[in-house]
Protein backbone atom coordinates (compact mmCIF):
# COMPACT_ATOMS: atom_id res chain seq x y z
CA UNK A 1 0.00 0.00 0.00
CA UNK A 2 2.68 2.14 0.95
CA UNK A 3 4.71 1.59 -2.30
CA UNK A 4 2.15 2.16 -4.19
CA UNK A 5 1.01 5.47 -3.00
CA UNK A 6 4.70 6.60 -3.53
CA UNK A 7 4.46 5.60 -7.08
CA UNK A 8 1.25 7.76 -7.25
CA UNK A 9 2.89 10.34 -5.90
CA UNK A 10 5.90 10.09 -7.30
CA UNK A 11 3.83 10.87 -10.90
CA UNK A 12 2.82 14.45 -9.19
CA UNK A 13 6.86 15.46 -9.41
CA UNK A 14 7.21 18.42 -10.49
CA UNK A 15 9.91 21.07 -10.37
CA UNK A 16 10.20 24.89 -9.61
CA UNK A 17 10.10 27.75 -12.18
CA UNK A 18 10.65 31.41 -12.04
CA UNK A 19 9.39 33.12 -15.13
CA UNK A 20 10.13 36.72 -16.32
CA UNK A 21 7.94 39.73 -15.04
CA UNK A 22 8.34 43.18 -14.81
CA UNK A 23 7.72 43.58 -10.72
CA UNK A 24 8.49 46.63 -8.92
CA UNK A 25 7.80 48.42 -5.75
CA UNK A 26 5.62 51.35 -4.03
CA UNK A 27 7.08 53.04 -0.78
CA UNK A 28 4.46 54.55 0.96
CA UNK A 29 4.50 56.68 4.09
CA UNK A 30 2.24 58.90 6.49
CA UNK A 31 1.77 62.92 5.88
CA UNK A 32 0.87 62.96 9.42
CA UNK A 33 2.85 60.44 11.12
CA UNK A 34 5.95 58.64 11.77
CA UNK A 35 8.50 59.12 8.73
CA UNK A 36 8.43 54.71 9.12
CA UNK A 37 7.09 53.61 5.81
CA UNK A 38 5.95 50.04 3.97
CA UNK A 39 6.65 48.93 0.52
CA UNK A 40 3.97 46.98 -1.72
CA UNK A 41 4.25 45.35 -4.79
CA UNK A 42 3.37 46.55 -7.96
CA UNK A 43 3.29 45.29 -11.67
CA UNK A 44 4.57 47.81 -14.06
CA UNK A 45 5.32 48.00 -18.01
CA UNK A 46 9.46 49.76 -18.48
CA UNK A 47 8.43 50.67 -21.87
CA UNK A 48 6.05 53.17 -20.62
CA UNK A 49 8.74 54.88 -18.08
CA UNK A 50 11.50 53.45 -16.59
CA UNK A 51 11.21 53.33 -12.82
CA UNK A 52 14.62 53.89 -10.56
CA UNK A 53 16.29 51.69 -9.25
CA UNK A 54 17.40 53.42 -5.46
CA UNK A 55 14.37 54.39 -3.62
CA UNK A 56 16.26 57.65 -2.54
CA UNK A 57 16.71 59.10 -6.14
CA UNK A 58 12.36 58.52 -6.42
CA UNK A 59 10.22 61.36 -5.90
CA UNK A 60 7.63 61.04 -2.70
CA UNK A 61 4.14 62.21 -3.80
CA UNK A 62 1.24 62.96 -2.50
CA UNK A 63 -1.13 59.56 -3.34
CA UNK A 64 -4.62 60.82 -4.32
CA UNK A 65 -7.74 58.03 -3.88
CA UNK A 66 -9.36 58.61 -7.41
CA UNK A 67 -10.49 54.82 -7.01
CA UNK A 68 -14.49 56.18 -7.52
CA UNK A 69 -13.37 56.77 -11.37
CA UNK A 70 -12.26 54.37 -13.85
CA UNK A 71 -10.59 57.69 -16.00
CA UNK A 72 -11.30 56.78 -19.42
CA UNK A 73 -12.71 59.87 -20.09
CA UNK A 74 -12.55 63.97 -19.50
CA UNK A 75 -15.45 64.25 -17.47
CA UNK A 76 -13.38 61.81 -14.94
CA UNK A 77 -10.58 64.44 -14.27
CA UNK A 78 -10.93 65.95 -10.99
CA UNK A 79 -11.35 69.99 -11.73
CA UNK A 80 -7.86 71.54 -10.61
CA UNK A 81 -5.87 67.87 -12.16
CA UNK A 82 -3.31 65.50 -10.82
CA UNK A 83 -0.54 68.00 -9.74
CA UNK A 84 2.25 66.48 -8.70
CA UNK A 85 0.59 63.78 -7.49
CA UNK A 86 0.35 59.80 -8.07
CA UNK A 87 -3.42 58.87 -8.37
CA UNK A 88 -5.03 55.78 -7.56
CA UNK A 89 -7.76 54.43 -10.27
CA UNK A 90 -9.56 51.59 -11.19
CA UNK A 91 -9.41 49.25 -13.86
CA UNK A 92 -11.52 48.54 -16.27
CA UNK A 93 -14.02 50.32 -19.47
CA UNK A 94 -10.92 51.53 -21.33
CA UNK A 95 -7.39 50.63 -22.17
CA UNK A 96 -4.21 51.39 -20.10
CA UNK A 97 -3.25 54.07 -22.14
CA UNK A 98 -6.39 56.24 -22.45
CA UNK A 99 -5.76 56.01 -18.26
CA UNK A 100 -2.32 57.15 -18.50
CA UNK A 101 -2.76 59.82 -21.47
CA UNK A 102 -5.33 61.23 -19.38
CA UNK A 103 -3.74 61.31 -16.00
CA UNK A 104 -0.21 62.45 -17.83
CA UNK A 105 -1.99 65.43 -19.07
CA UNK A 106 -3.72 66.50 -15.98
CA UNK A 107 0.08 67.10 -14.52
CA UNK A 108 0.40 63.58 -12.57
CA UNK A 109 3.93 62.53 -12.35
CA UNK A 110 2.43 58.44 -12.22
CA UNK A 111 0.01 56.01 -12.45
CA UNK A 112 -1.78 53.39 -10.16
CA UNK A 113 -4.55 51.44 -11.29
CA UNK A 114 -6.29 48.89 -8.83
CA UNK A 115 -7.17 46.51 -9.52
CA UNK A 116 -9.28 43.32 -8.11
CA UNK A 117 -8.23 40.49 -10.62
CA UNK A 118 -4.75 39.29 -11.60
CA UNK A 119 -2.40 41.64 -12.07
CA UNK A 120 -0.88 41.57 -15.64
CA UNK A 121 1.80 43.85 -17.10
CA UNK A 122 -0.23 47.41 -18.68
CA UNK A 123 0.97 46.95 -22.50
CA UNK A 124 0.17 49.15 -25.21
CA UNK A 125 1.82 50.01 -28.83
CA UNK A 126 5.13 51.20 -29.98
CA UNK A 127 3.54 54.60 -31.06
CA UNK A 128 1.85 54.80 -27.50
CA UNK A 129 4.80 53.85 -25.27
CA UNK A 130 6.78 56.97 -27.05
CA UNK A 131 4.06 59.65 -26.35
CA UNK A 132 3.56 58.16 -22.32
CA UNK A 133 6.60 59.68 -20.37
CA UNK A 134 4.84 58.83 -16.91
CA UNK A 135 5.06 55.08 -15.16
CA UNK A 136 1.82 53.27 -14.70
CA UNK A 137 1.56 50.39 -12.98
CA UNK A 138 -1.04 47.96 -11.50
CA UNK A 139 -1.48 47.55 -7.49
CA UNK A 140 -3.95 44.41 -6.05
CA UNK A 141 -6.74 45.89 -4.30
CA UNK A 142 -5.79 44.38 -1.06
CA UNK A 143 -2.67 46.08 -0.78
CA UNK A 144 -4.56 49.55 -1.51
CA UNK A 145 -7.16 48.70 1.26
CA UNK A 146 -3.63 47.91 3.53
CA UNK A 147 -2.49 51.29 2.56
CA UNK A 148 -5.35 53.19 3.57
CA UNK A 149 -5.72 51.28 7.14
CA UNK A 150 -2.23 51.57 7.83
CA UNK A 151 -1.71 55.29 6.86
CA UNK A 152 -4.75 56.49 6.47
CA UNK A 153 -5.85 58.97 3.61
CA UNK A 154 -2.92 61.15 3.69
CA UNK A 155 -0.32 59.61 2.06
CA UNK A 156 2.98 59.74 0.28
CA UNK A 157 4.63 57.24 -2.27
CA UNK A 158 7.46 56.71 -4.25
CA UNK A 159 7.70 54.35 -6.95
CA UNK A 160 10.99 52.37 -7.67
CA UNK A 161 12.50 48.89 -9.08
CA UNK A 162 14.99 47.70 -7.00
CA UNK A 163 17.66 45.45 -8.68
CA UNK A 164 16.84 41.91 -9.01
CA UNK A 165 19.82 40.12 -7.52
CA UNK A 166 20.69 37.00 -9.84
CA UNK A 167 20.85 34.15 -7.48
CA UNK A 168 19.18 34.27 -3.76
CA UNK A 169 20.67 33.75 -0.59
CA UNK A 170 18.62 31.12 0.15
CA UNK A 171 19.48 28.69 -3.32
CA UNK A 172 22.56 28.04 -1.03
CA UNK A 173 20.05 26.52 1.35
CA UNK A 174 17.96 24.38 -1.36
CA UNK A 175 21.54 23.24 -2.82
CA UNK A 176 22.54 22.00 0.75
CA UNK A 177 19.09 20.65 1.20
CA UNK A 178 19.14 18.94 -2.59
CA UNK A 179 22.54 17.49 -2.46
CA UNK A 180 22.36 16.07 1.62
CA UNK A 181 18.80 14.08 0.03
CA UNK A 182 20.77 12.91 -3.09
CA UNK A 183 23.64 11.90 -1.17
CA UNK A 184 22.19 10.53 1.98
CA UNK A 185 19.67 8.51 -0.06
CA UNK A 186 21.85 7.28 -2.61
CA UNK A 187 24.07 6.07 0.37
CA UNK A 188 21.01 4.09 2.45
CA UNK A 189 19.67 2.88 -0.16
CA UNK A 190 23.03 1.45 -2.12
CA UNK A 191 24.18 0.09 1.54
CA UNK A 192 20.54 -1.67 2.24
CA UNK A 193 20.62 -3.41 -0.89
CA UNK A 194 24.33 -4.35 -0.15
CA UNK A 195 23.96 -5.76 2.87
CA UNK A 196 20.46 -8.03 1.63
CA UNK A 197 22.69 -9.20 -1.18
CA UNK A 198 25.29 -10.53 0.79
CA UNK A 199 23.52 -12.04 3.99
CA UNK A 200 21.02 -14.30 4.18
CA UNK A 201 17.46 -13.37 4.90
CA UNK A 202 16.20 -14.26 8.16
CA UNK A 203 12.73 -15.16 8.76
CA UNK A 204 10.97 -13.05 11.59
CA UNK A 205 8.32 -15.55 12.90
CA UNK A 206 7.70 -12.30 15.74
CA UNK A 207 5.58 -9.70 15.30
CA UNK A 208 7.79 -7.11 13.86
CA UNK A 209 9.33 -8.07 10.19
CA UNK A 210 12.42 -6.56 8.38
CA UNK A 211 12.48 -4.12 6.59
CA UNK A 212 10.52 -4.02 3.09
CA UNK A 213 11.31 -5.10 0.00
CA UNK A 214 12.67 -2.80 -2.53
CA UNK A 215 11.36 -2.36 -6.25
CA UNK A 216 13.25 -3.10 -9.19
CA UNK A 217 12.14 -0.58 -11.66
CA UNK A 218 11.20 -2.91 -15.12
CA UNK A 219 10.88 -1.16 -18.80
CA UNK A 220 7.43 -1.56 -18.38
CA UNK A 221 7.27 0.46 -15.24
CA UNK A 222 9.11 3.02 -16.49
CA UNK A 223 6.50 3.27 -19.33
CA UNK A 224 3.10 3.30 -16.83
CA UNK A 225 5.23 6.25 -14.70
CA UNK A 226 6.21 8.69 -17.39
CA UNK A 227 2.42 7.81 -18.59
CA UNK A 228 0.95 8.56 -14.94
CA UNK A 229 3.24 11.75 -15.19
CA UNK A 230 2.01 13.51 -18.20
CA UNK A 231 -1.88 12.45 -17.84
CA UNK A 232 -1.69 13.77 -14.20
CA UNK A 233 0.06 16.85 -15.39
CA UNK A 234 -2.34 17.26 -18.26
CA UNK A 235 -5.28 17.04 -15.71
CA UNK A 236 -3.95 19.47 -13.40
CA UNK A 237 -3.62 21.81 -16.21
CA UNK A 238 -7.36 21.63 -16.77
CA UNK A 239 -9.07 20.56 -13.14
CA UNK A 240 -6.29 21.72 -10.87
CA UNK A 241 -8.85 23.55 -8.26
CA UNK A 242 -10.40 19.81 -7.94
CA UNK A 243 -7.24 17.74 -8.06
CA UNK A 244 -4.97 19.94 -5.94
CA UNK A 245 -6.83 19.00 -2.35
CA UNK A 246 -6.05 14.90 -3.69
CA UNK A 247 -2.14 15.77 -4.31
CA UNK A 248 -2.14 17.49 -0.57
CA UNK A 249 -4.01 13.93 0.71
CA UNK A 250 -1.52 12.29 -1.15
CA UNK A 251 1.70 14.01 0.18
CA UNK A 252 0.21 13.94 3.72
CA UNK A 253 0.02 10.15 3.75
CA UNK A 254 3.27 9.13 1.97
CA UNK A 255 5.54 11.83 3.41
CA UNK A 256 4.13 10.30 6.90
CA UNK A 257 5.20 7.24 6.02
CA UNK A 258 8.52 8.08 4.81
CA UNK A 259 9.81 10.10 8.22
CA UNK A 260 8.10 6.91 9.85
CA UNK A 261 11.03 4.91 7.27
CA UNK A 262 13.70 7.44 8.45
CA UNK A 263 13.05 7.76 11.89
CA UNK A 264 12.26 3.84 12.84
CA UNK A 265 16.02 2.98 12.52
CA UNK A 266 16.78 5.73 15.56
CA UNK A 267 13.69 5.04 17.63
CA UNK A 268 14.70 1.00 17.92
CA UNK A 269 17.80 1.89 19.06
CA UNK A 270 16.37 3.58 22.75
CA UNK A 271 16.61 1.50 25.55
CA UNK A 272 12.89 2.03 26.78
CA UNK A 273 9.61 1.33 24.93
CA UNK A 274 10.12 -2.22 23.99
CA UNK A 275 7.02 -3.45 25.27
CA UNK A 276 4.47 -4.68 23.13
CA UNK A 277 0.96 -3.95 22.32
CA UNK A 278 -1.45 -6.61 24.28
CA UNK A 279 -3.50 -9.52 22.45
CA UNK A 280 -6.69 -8.26 20.07
CA UNK A 281 -8.14 -8.84 16.88
CA UNK A 282 -7.33 -5.28 15.38
CA UNK A 283 -6.18 -5.11 11.82
CA UNK A 284 -2.67 -3.44 12.67
CA UNK A 285 -2.22 -4.48 16.41
CA UNK A 286 -2.55 -7.96 16.28
CA UNK A 287 1.32 -7.99 15.16
CA UNK A 288 1.99 -6.99 18.52
CA UNK A 289 3.83 -3.88 17.38
CA UNK A 290 6.26 -2.12 19.98
CA UNK A 291 4.81 1.16 21.98
CA UNK A 292 7.75 2.78 20.98
CA UNK A 293 7.06 2.02 17.48
CA UNK A 294 3.52 3.01 17.82
CA UNK A 295 4.13 6.42 19.50
CA UNK A 296 6.44 7.07 16.50
CA UNK A 297 3.95 6.04 14.26
CA UNK A 298 1.46 8.72 16.14
CA UNK A 299 3.99 10.99 15.47
CA UNK A 300 4.58 11.16 11.96
CA UNK A 301 0.82 11.55 11.80
CA UNK A 302 0.57 14.33 13.88
CA UNK A 303 3.43 16.28 11.73
CA UNK A 304 1.70 15.50 8.63
CA UNK A 305 -1.34 16.37 10.05
CA UNK A 306 -0.37 19.68 11.28
CA UNK A 307 1.20 20.45 7.76
CA UNK A 308 -1.76 20.23 6.22
CA UNK A 309 -3.91 22.01 8.60
CA UNK A 310 -1.10 25.05 8.70
CA UNK A 311 0.03 24.73 4.83
CA UNK A 312 -0.65 28.58 4.23
CA UNK A 313 1.15 30.07 7.50
CA UNK A 314 4.59 31.65 5.48
CA UNK A 315 6.10 32.22 8.52
CA UNK A 316 7.10 28.35 9.72
CA UNK A 317 5.00 25.84 7.50
CA UNK A 318 7.81 25.51 4.75
CA UNK A 319 9.54 23.83 7.55
CA UNK A 320 7.21 21.34 7.89
CA UNK A 321 6.96 20.81 4.23
CA UNK A 322 10.70 20.49 3.85
CA UNK A 323 11.28 17.87 6.23
CA UNK A 324 8.60 16.14 5.05
CA UNK A 325 9.88 16.36 2.21
CA UNK A 326 12.74 15.45 2.98
CA UNK A 327 12.01 12.09 4.51
CA UNK A 328 9.62 11.29 1.57
CA UNK A 329 12.79 11.54 -0.80
CA UNK A 330 14.54 9.44 1.16
CA UNK A 331 11.71 6.69 1.54
CA UNK A 332 11.19 6.85 -2.37
CA UNK A 333 14.91 6.38 -3.45
CA UNK A 334 15.32 3.37 -0.79
CA UNK A 335 11.70 2.08 -1.56
CA UNK A 336 12.64 2.20 -5.62
CA UNK A 337 15.78 0.31 -6.64
CA UNK A 338 17.04 0.83 -10.26
CA UNK A 339 18.68 -2.96 -11.36
CA UNK A 340 21.19 -2.11 -13.79
CA UNK A 341 22.13 1.27 -15.55
CA UNK A 342 20.61 0.66 -18.61
CA UNK A 343 17.52 0.85 -16.93
CA UNK A 344 18.94 4.56 -15.43
CA UNK A 345 19.76 5.99 -18.91
CA UNK A 346 15.98 4.79 -19.94
CA UNK A 347 14.21 6.16 -16.65
CA UNK A 348 16.15 9.55 -17.04
CA UNK A 349 16.39 10.30 -20.77
CA UNK A 350 12.67 9.48 -21.06
CA UNK A 351 11.81 11.86 -18.34
CA UNK A 352 14.53 14.42 -19.86
CA UNK A 353 12.42 14.47 -23.05
CA UNK A 354 9.41 14.69 -20.77
CA UNK A 355 10.40 17.62 -18.94
CA UNK A 356 11.68 19.77 -21.73
CA UNK A 357 8.48 18.74 -23.71
CA UNK A 358 6.26 20.66 -20.93
CA UNK A 359 8.58 23.52 -20.21
CA UNK A 360 9.72 24.52 -23.99
CA UNK A 361 7.25 23.32 -26.27
CA UNK A 362 3.80 22.97 -24.51
CA UNK A 363 3.63 27.05 -24.49
CA UNK A 364 3.22 26.73 -28.50
CA UNK A 365 -0.06 24.35 -27.73
CA UNK A 366 -1.87 26.46 -25.33
CA UNK A 367 -4.15 29.28 -25.71
CA UNK A 368 -2.35 31.28 -23.04
CA UNK A 369 0.93 30.48 -24.57
CA UNK A 370 2.17 29.60 -20.98
CA UNK A 371 4.33 26.31 -20.51
CA UNK A 372 2.11 23.91 -18.39
CA UNK A 373 4.77 22.64 -16.15
CA UNK A 374 5.63 26.31 -15.09
CA UNK A 375 1.35 27.14 -14.49
CA UNK A 376 0.92 23.98 -12.80
CA UNK A 377 4.21 23.89 -10.68
CA UNK A 378 3.60 27.43 -9.76
CA UNK A 379 -0.02 27.11 -9.36
CA UNK A 380 -2.52 29.04 -11.99
CA UNK A 381 -3.16 32.76 -11.75
CA UNK A 382 -6.78 32.34 -11.80
CA UNK A 383 -7.01 29.31 -9.40
CA UNK A 384 -10.17 29.81 -6.89
CA UNK A 385 -8.10 27.83 -4.35
CA UNK A 386 -5.36 29.91 -4.32
CA UNK A 387 -3.17 26.50 -3.18
CA UNK A 388 0.42 25.03 -3.76
CA UNK A 389 1.49 22.07 -4.47
CA UNK A 390 3.68 20.62 -1.93
CA UNK A 391 5.73 18.16 -4.07
CA UNK A 392 8.49 20.73 -3.66
CA UNK A 393 11.59 21.95 -1.08
CA UNK A 394 10.75 25.95 -0.52
CA UNK A 395 12.73 29.04 1.34
CA UNK A 396 11.41 32.22 2.00
CA UNK A 397 13.53 34.80 0.26
CA UNK A 398 16.52 36.16 1.93
CA UNK A 399 16.95 39.78 0.22
CA UNK A 400 14.90 42.68 -0.64
CA UNK A 401 13.85 41.05 -3.94
CA UNK A 402 10.06 42.91 -5.52
CA UNK A 403 9.33 39.01 -5.99
CA UNK A 404 9.55 38.75 -1.83
CA UNK A 405 6.74 41.04 -1.95
CA UNK A 406 4.26 40.10 -4.68
CA UNK A 407 3.19 36.40 -5.65
CA UNK A 408 6.76 34.01 -5.75
CA UNK A 409 8.28 35.09 -1.58
CA UNK A 410 10.21 31.73 -1.84
CA UNK A 411 12.41 29.77 -4.00
CA UNK A 412 11.40 26.31 -5.15
CA UNK A 413 12.90 22.96 -6.10
CA UNK A 414 10.65 19.94 -6.94
CA UNK A 415 11.43 16.76 -5.76
CA UNK A 416 11.71 15.21 -9.40
CA UNK A 417 14.96 17.45 -9.78
CA UNK A 418 15.98 15.50 -6.63
CA UNK A 419 14.49 11.54 -7.21
CA UNK A 420 14.89 11.14 -10.90
CA UNK A 421 19.06 11.66 -10.73
CA UNK A 422 19.22 10.09 -7.25
CA UNK A 423 18.03 6.85 -8.19
CA UNK A 424 21.11 6.76 -10.46
CA UNK A 425 23.10 7.47 -7.71
CA UNK A 426 22.15 4.77 -5.55
CA UNK A 427 22.74 2.61 -8.52
CA UNK A 428 26.54 3.97 -8.58
CA UNK A 429 26.63 3.10 -4.59
CA UNK A 430 25.41 -0.44 -5.29
CA UNK A 431 27.91 -1.01 -7.76
CA UNK A 432 30.50 0.79 -5.64
CA UNK A 433 30.24 -1.80 -2.88
CA UNK A 434 30.01 -4.94 -5.29
CA UNK A 435 33.41 -4.04 -7.20
CA UNK A 436 35.04 -2.90 -4.26
CA UNK A 437 35.71 0.55 -6.07
CA UNK A 438 35.92 2.27 -2.60
CA UNK A 439 32.73 4.39 -3.65
CA UNK A 440 34.55 6.01 -6.75
CA UNK A 441 31.07 6.08 -8.84
CA UNK A 442 28.99 7.24 -5.77
CA UNK A 443 31.22 10.18 -5.14
CA UNK A 444 31.56 11.00 -8.72
CA UNK A 445 28.06 10.71 -9.42
CA UNK A 446 26.78 13.00 -6.53
CA UNK A 447 29.66 15.93 -7.51
CA UNK A 448 28.15 15.58 -10.81
CA UNK A 449 24.28 16.58 -9.37
CA UNK A 450 25.60 19.12 -7.93
CA UNK A 451 27.62 20.58 -10.19
CA UNK A 452 24.20 20.25 -12.77
CA UNK A 453 22.27 21.58 -9.98
CA UNK A 454 24.54 24.73 -9.97
CA UNK A 455 24.24 25.10 -13.70
CA UNK A 456 20.19 24.89 -13.42
CA UNK A 457 20.52 27.86 -11.31
CA UNK A 458 22.72 29.86 -13.64
CA UNK A 459 20.51 29.18 -16.51
CA UNK A 460 17.25 30.09 -14.39
CA UNK A 461 19.18 33.48 -13.18
CA UNK A 462 20.70 34.29 -16.72
CA UNK A 463 17.55 33.33 -18.70
CA UNK A 464 14.66 34.63 -16.56
CA UNK A 465 12.55 31.91 -17.56
CA UNK A 466 11.39 28.28 -16.37
CA UNK A 467 14.10 26.02 -16.96
CA UNK A 468 13.47 22.05 -16.85
CA UNK A 469 16.14 21.18 -14.41
CA UNK A 470 16.54 17.76 -15.65
CA UNK A 471 18.02 19.17 -19.12
CA UNK A 472 21.34 19.64 -16.82
CA UNK A 473 21.08 17.35 -14.49
CA UNK A 474 20.43 14.38 -16.90
CA UNK A 475 23.70 15.01 -18.80
CA UNK A 476 26.14 15.48 -16.01
CA UNK A 477 24.98 12.34 -14.11
CA UNK A 478 24.25 10.27 -16.81
CA UNK A 479 27.75 11.22 -18.72
CA UNK A 480 29.82 11.28 -15.69
CA UNK A 481 29.13 7.83 -14.37
CA UNK A 482 28.94 6.49 -18.32
CA UNK A 483 32.95 7.82 -18.65
CA UNK A 484 33.68 6.86 -15.40
CA UNK A 485 32.98 2.97 -16.04
CA UNK A 486 34.34 3.41 -19.30
CA UNK A 487 37.47 4.72 -17.96
CA UNK A 488 37.78 1.54 -15.32
CA UNK A 489 37.01 -0.97 -18.47
CA UNK A 490 33.66 -1.74 -16.43
CA UNK A 491 31.40 -0.61 -18.62
CA UNK A 492 29.92 -3.60 -19.55
CA UNK A 493 29.05 -4.47 -15.98
CA UNK A 494 28.33 -1.40 -15.19
CA UNK A 495 25.41 -1.13 -18.05
CA UNK A 496 24.11 -4.84 -17.19
CA UNK A 497 24.73 -4.53 -13.50
CA UNK A 498 26.63 -7.93 -13.95
CA UNK A 499 29.29 -6.97 -11.21
CA UNK A 500 27.01 -7.80 -8.80
CA UNK A 501 27.14 -10.66 -6.58
CA UNK A 502 24.17 -13.26 -7.45
CA UNK A 503 22.69 -15.74 -4.50
CA UNK A 504 23.59 -19.82 -4.63
CA UNK A 505 20.29 -20.99 -5.41
CA UNK A 506 21.14 -24.65 -4.02
CA UNK A 507 24.68 -25.87 -3.14
CA UNK A 508 26.93 -28.20 -5.77
CA UNK A 509 27.01 -32.05 -5.62
CA UNK A 510 30.23 -33.67 -4.31
CA UNK A 511 32.11 -36.05 -6.51
CA UNK A 512 30.86 -39.32 -6.88
CA UNK A 513 32.35 -41.66 -4.20
CA UNK A 514 31.45 -45.29 -3.39
CA UNK A 515 27.73 -44.80 -1.65
CA UNK A 516 26.93 -42.72 -4.86
CA UNK A 517 26.73 -38.87 -4.89
CA UNK A 518 25.67 -37.08 -1.75
CA UNK A 519 24.82 -33.38 -1.22
CA UNK A 520 26.72 -30.96 0.85
CA UNK A 521 25.56 -29.91 4.16
CA UNK A 522 25.03 -25.65 4.46
CA UNK A 523 27.67 -25.98 7.48
CA UNK A 524 30.14 -27.92 6.04
CA UNK A 525 33.32 -27.89 3.55
CA UNK A 526 34.17 -30.61 1.53
CA UNK A 527 37.63 -31.71 -0.25
CA UNK A 528 37.27 -32.91 -3.56
CA UNK A 529 39.03 -36.52 -4.51
CA UNK A 530 40.27 -36.63 -0.96
CA UNK A 531 43.70 -39.17 -1.03
CA UNK A 532 43.44 -42.36 0.79
CA UNK A 533 44.43 -42.28 4.30
CA UNK A 534 43.73 -38.20 4.78
CA UNK A 535 41.11 -37.33 7.61
CA UNK A 536 38.19 -34.90 5.39
CA UNK A 537 38.36 -31.52 7.18
CA UNK A 538 35.11 -30.22 7.53
CA UNK A 539 35.92 -26.84 9.03
CA UNK A 540 32.26 -24.50 9.73
CA UNK A 541 31.90 -21.12 8.68
CA UNK A 542 29.44 -18.83 10.26
CA UNK A 543 26.35 -18.62 8.40
CA UNK A 544 26.85 -15.08 7.89
CA UNK A 545 29.48 -12.27 6.89
CA UNK A 546 28.80 -8.76 7.72
CA UNK A 547 29.15 -7.23 3.98
CA UNK A 548 32.10 -5.02 4.71
CA UNK A 549 34.19 -8.65 5.40
CA UNK A 550 33.10 -9.95 2.25
CA UNK A 551 35.47 -9.70 -0.63
CA UNK A 552 33.36 -10.71 -3.79
CA UNK A 553 36.35 -10.48 -6.18
CA UNK A 554 38.20 -13.04 -4.09
CA UNK A 555 34.79 -14.93 -3.64
CA UNK A 556 34.15 -15.07 -6.74
CA UNK A 557 37.41 -17.00 -8.00
CA UNK A 558 36.56 -19.93 -5.41
CA UNK A 559 36.19 -22.94 -7.64
CA UNK A 560 36.08 -26.79 -7.36
CA UNK A 561 39.26 -27.81 -8.39
CA UNK A 562 41.48 -31.64 -8.89
CA UNK A 563 44.34 -31.50 -6.13
CA UNK A 564 47.37 -33.78 -7.11
CA UNK A 565 48.28 -33.44 -3.47
CA UNK A 566 46.50 -32.43 0.27
CA UNK A 567 48.86 -29.48 0.51
CA UNK A 568 47.18 -27.46 -2.59
CA UNK A 569 43.12 -28.63 -1.75
CA UNK A 570 40.89 -25.50 -2.70
CA UNK A 571 38.15 -25.03 -0.09
CA UNK A 572 34.63 -24.29 -1.35
CA UNK A 573 32.89 -22.23 0.94
CA UNK A 574 29.41 -23.20 0.37
CA UNK A 575 26.14 -21.17 1.19
CA UNK A 576 28.50 -17.90 0.86
CA UNK A 577 27.45 -15.93 -2.03
CA UNK A 578 29.64 -14.95 -4.90
CA UNK A 579 31.00 -18.67 -4.82
CA UNK A 580 30.61 -20.79 -8.02
CA UNK A 581 31.29 -24.15 -9.02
Amino acid sequence: MAAALAWLAAACLLFAAQVACEYGMVHVVSETGSPKGKDYCILYNPQWAHLPHDLSKASLLQLRDWTTSMLCSPSDLPAKGFTNQIPLVTRGNCTFYDKVRLAQGSGAHGLLIVSKETLVPPGGNKTQYEEIGIPVALLSHKDMLDIFKSFGRAVRAALYAPHEPMLDYNMVIIFVMAVGTVALGGYWAGSRDVKKRYMKHKRDDGPEKQEDEAVDVTPVMTCVFVVMCCSMLVLLYYFYDHLVYVIIGIFCLASSTGLYSCLSPLVQRLPFGKCRVCNNSLPYFHKFPQVRMLLLALFCVAVSVVWGVFRNEDQWAWILQDALGIAFCLYMLKTIRLPTFKACTLLLLVLFIYDVFFVFITPFLTKSGNSIMVEVATGPADSATHEKLPMVLKVPRLNTSPLALCDRPFSLLGFGDILVPGLLVAYCHRFDVQVQSSRVYFVACTIAYGIGLLVTFMALALMQRGQPALLYLVPCTLITSGALALWRRELGMFWTGSGFAKDIPQPPWAPASAEGPQPLKDSEVVLSQQPPGEAQAKPTLPAEQPPELADPQNMASVSVQEPTSPANCTLEPTGLPGASA
